[in-house]
């Protein structure tokens, strides 16, 4: 189906049941449900506009990282996905199936993958951004869509958008209000058992080496200081927004954070060369020995999926993570 741009309106469609043939006596009771079809389309708003799409397609190209963990949770099946970013085992029904085609990574992104794919639908964005007009180009029939959080935005609104939309692609809103209710529940309770005062360093561990991430402009953990109202032992502002920023680890000790949250950025990619997990760097380091949060075991280690994911659940388990965590003993 082409992208088009119309009013905010639902095309109204019949969903048509075929009947099956039964084998010898088998009543249709007996019968399995035939999988969900497209009925109708929906016209929702992407970060490019308004777009018609299709209800239930049949045929769906998944780029966005946020949207793997909603799609495997509804059973919807991908005909194409970068599998290469996909993190070696939590997706394995996508990247374990051959019949998924493989578009590769987004720094060399095999787009033809997706044209013969067939899409009906494209969900591109995040990490595929760039990409975005040629895959319009070249996918005609398709409604390619971007529904990523934007930059500039209220990260958690933006989060609780996407699920919305994904809610009313493939006819599953209950389903999204239900991601979303639990997602509001973790953040408030995150926020009451913060005692407030408690000072809070953001970091990231990658290639045996500890960045830094800013309160609210920093990659992902940023979003957690206005949510929970945290107290940042480091003020320092963020200068690279995807990566985090060089701190070294004396600057950190200087700080000596009340509570440390560390998102491990090779943790799911366990064949990576090198990899040294988070823990053995911040615990296994000599100038962190006396900071109050590694002395008094209050290091949050951030699911080492969370940063191939990204999305709603990433963030209502980590909120729920941090309620424990910050919970008096």
């Amino acid at each position: 189906m082409p992208r088009r741009r119309s009013a905010l309106t639902v095309t109204a469609g019949l969903l048509t049941i075929t009947a099956l043939g039964l084998a010898g006596c088998a009543s249709a009771a007996e019968a399995e449900p035939e999988p969900a079809a497209a009925s109708g389309t929906v016209t929702i708003v992407d970060n490019h506009g308004e777009v018609e799409v299709p209800v239930n397609p049949e045929r769906v190209v998944a780029l966005d990282n946020h949207v793997f963990e909603t799609l495997s949770a509804w059973d919807i099946p991908l005909a194409a996905a970068p599998k290469q970013i996909m993190g070696t085992d939590i997706w394995p029904e996508y990247t374990g199936d051959e019949a998924v085609l493989d578009v590769g990574a987004h720094f060399e992104p095999n787009l033809e993958s997706i044209v013969a794919a067939q899409p009906d639908l494209v969900i591109g964005g995040y990490r595929f951004a760039e990409s975005y007009d040629q895959i319009v180009k070249q996918n005609p029939d398709a409604a390619v869509i971007e529904i990523a959080p934007r930059d500039g935005e209220d990260p958690n609104a933006e989060l609780t958008r996407e699920i919305e939309i994904l809610g009313q692609i493939f006819d599953r809103e209950d389903e999204a209000a239900e991601l979303i209710a639990a997602f509001d529940e973790a953040t408030a309770a995150a926020k009451d058992a913060y005692d407030g005062t408690s000072t809070v360093a953001t970091l990231l561990t990658s290639g045996g080496e500890i960045s830094y991430i800013a309160p609210v402009t920093g990659r992902s953990l940023g979003a957690l200081y206005p949510t929970a109202g945290l107290t940042p032992a480091i003020e320092q502002a963020a200068e690279d927004t995807s990566h985090g920023d060089d701190i070294s680890v004396e600057a950190i000790a200087a700080a000596s954070p009340d509570w440390i949250i560390v998102m491990d950025r090779e943790g799911a990619m366990t064949d990576a060369e090198g990899y040294v997990p988070a823990k053995e760097l911040i615990e296994g380091s000599e100038a962190l020995a006396n900071v109050t949060a590694v002395k008094e075991g209050q290091v949050v280690y951030v699911d080492p999926a969370f940063y191939l994911t990204e999305d709603l659940q990433s963030y209502t388990a980590l909120y729920e993570q941090l309620a424990k965590a910050f919970a008096p003993a």
